[in-house]
């Protein structure tokens, strides 16, 4: 399990520190329906990536993701790929930066999240957690790692959970925040999403190098 749970835990953090849904469950609490909303988002954001890892490392352990001597050659040719798309996707977060002195313009959904209703709460989850193209990457790149261990089915089984658990750190965070920290989560959150909005063309730019650099290191030292 250990072997299993090294080879994806800096995905896992990857997916753990996007700024995007974090920004979105708080602006959610803040809302008359905060605590509605948010425990939707919440676990939506948990089963769809649950269902994407496990999806994931089931077919891998079915085509022998992993070798007598590491990974197979097909889950290293995956990793290589997904390297090479963090780093072109690092490329392109760090060209879209906003101007110095000027904030990023906000998506649509954003300025409708008063008009939230559950349902669609958990319906962006889904959308953030599995349709955005940086999470997606980063959710099959980490199930592949424990496909391609040499962890047992145990062991892979909680790699599979402890990801989804790190991973879901983004959403469940702000929401713990929310239901313990009585009047002052307000203040808290608020810092959060400021500091977040604030660095998030710096915060992704330099995990998705740091993981295409590592995801292209991991795949040419094993072909």
């Amino acid at each position: 399990m250990g072997d299993a749970v090294g080879q994806m835990l800096a995905s896992a953090v990857g997916i753990a520190i996007s700024p995007i849904p974090l920004i979105a469950v708080v602006l959610m609490l803040a809302t008359p329906r905060g605590r509605a909303n948010g425990t939707a988002f919440t676990l939506s954001w948990i089963g769809c990536l649950a269902a994407v890892v496990t999806a994931v490392v089931l077919l891998g352990s079915g085509a022998d993701a992993s070798g007598d001597d590491g990974p197979a050659d097909w889950a290293l040719w995956v990793k290589l790929v997904l390297g090479v798309l963090f780093l072109l996707l690092a490329a392109k977060q760090w060209k879209g930066r906003p101007v110095e002195g000027h904030e990023a313009e906000q998506p649509g959904w954003m300025k409708a999240i008063d008009r939230f209703t559950p349902g669609k709460a958990a319906g962006l989850a889904a959308l953030l957690s599995v349709a955005n193209p940086k999470n997606l990457a980063l959710t099959v790149g980490g199930a592949v790692s424990i496909a391609g261990s040499g962890a047992s089915a145990g062991g892979r089984t909680g790699a599979v959970v402890l990801m989804v658990l790190v991973g879901s750190l983004c959403a469940l965070a702000p929401l713990a925040v929310y239901l313990v920290g009585g009047a002052r989560s307000t203040e808290v959150l608020s810092g959060w999403k400021a500091w977040m909005a604030r660095h998030n063309a710096a915060i992704m730019t330099t995990l998705l190098v740091v993981l295409g650099a590592k995801y292209v290191g991991d795949a040419v030292s094993g072909l």
